[in-house]
């Protein structure tokens, strides 16, 4: 019998994303607490969204709004890297980077997890920005994604390509 095998990714559903700032958006230009503070929150680029306020804690406020919106559309918070709010002329501004991509270092850190905890026979190659995982064992493989939910990771992880 072949080996079954499924792929340990980081990818961002933009989709998703877009339509949390969309909705975040709305709701800041009706909530009357944003009222006059010329709070915004927009796309800046591929990777990136501004939040633009009057004071630091309104900027705080909207990236908070925004985060409930990811969180209702079932994306997890460790695909944002927000930047403290900083004063830019009158205005208040926070800089969110959209995190995507296993770094090398993290794909080995997984797979040394793996290898030390998981069970035998399970390999783990290195694919570019993500981790393919086989074993002749469809529970091992199981086995292995609880093993790495379980683990308080610095970023989102998928699970796809399972065969």
């Amino acid at each position: 019998m072949a080996d079954s095998s499924f792929d340990i990714v980081s990818k961002i559903d933009r989709q998703e994303v877009d339509n949390a700032l969309g909705q975040a958006a709305r709701e800041i230009s009706t909530r009357f607490d944003f009222k006059g503070t010329g709070a915004t929150i927009e796309w800046k680029g591929e990777h990136a969204i501004e939040i633009t306020a009057s004071a630091d804690d309104r900027a705080s406020a909207v990236l908070s709004v925004f985060q409930d919106k990811l969180i209702k559309r079932d994306q997890s918070l460790k695909i944002l890297d927000a930047s403290e709010p900083r004063a830019s002329g009158q205005q208040s501004k926070i800089d969110i980077v959209l995190k995507e991509g296993i770094t090398s270092e993290d794909a080995k850190k997984i797979s040394k997890l793996i290898r030390d905890e998981g069970p035998k026979g399970v390999k783990a190659q290195i694919q570019g920005d993500e981790l393919r995982i086989s074993s002749k064992k469809r529970d091992d493989l199981q086995a292995v994604q609880q093993l790495v939910k379980s683990q308080d990771l610095e970023f989102a992880v998928q699970f796809t390509n399972y065969r």
